[in-house]
């Protein structure tokens, strides 16, 4: 069963990789070492679903 995120974090460890951390509600964590470039792509998706969201919900205004 999905949980629900409570909050995340992303710290450096070097000059190419970086912790990322998600915790949820229940107090749970996950860490995971990712490059500049993993998280970009994470960026890139978070921000395509988002902006078709956004259009999905002008499209219904409308």
């Amino acid at each position: 069963m999905a949980k629900t995120l409570s909050r995340f974090t992303i710290d450096p460890q070097d000059d190419e990789k970086f912790l990322l951390r998600i915790e949820d509600d229940d107090g749970g964590s996950l860490e995971i070492i990712a490059s500049y470039e993993q998280l970009d792509l994470i960026a890139e998706s978070i921000e395509e679903h988002l902006d078709e969201d956004f259009e999905d919900a002008d499209l219904a205004e409308e």
